[in-house]
């Protein structure tokens, strides 16, 4: 029996708006969340985001739930880097982990701290 891609995809959407919002709601929760339960979740919704196909649905879902666009620009990132974010954003993010990473290589060559 043949599968409809068109109704395949559509359970997928609804899959990951699922994940989506279960995601959302663990990273907003008082409470931490089970870390096994956390993974779990994540790695679901990275596979549902992964065979998505990337169209007003998708922008749609990633615009609405934002731990969900926070892990697709992650799983993007080594083709796209920081898609989602706006330019400026992603600009300003890049100089500061820059800036960030020259600091700390900086303290390791300049050793520990000696006592006085």
């Amino acid at each position: 029996m043949k599968t409809d891609h068109k109704a395949r995809s559509r359970t997928d959407l609804v899959v990951a708006v699922l994940l989506a919002r279960l995601l959302d709601k663990l990273e907003t929760a008082v409470v931490a969340p089970d870390a096994g339960q956390y993974r779990s979740v994540v790695q679901h919704l990275s596979d549902e985001l992964e065979r998505l196909p990337h169209d007003a649905a998708l922008d749609a879902l990633l615009e609405t739930v934002p731990a969900a666009a926070d892990l697709y620009e992650n799983l993007n990132y080594r083709h796209a880097g920081l898609c989602r974010a706006p330019l400026e954003t992603a600009a300003r993010a890049e100089t500061l982990a820059r800036d960030a990473i020259a600091a700390i290589r900086e303290t390791s060559r300049q050793g520990p701290p000696r006592a006085a």
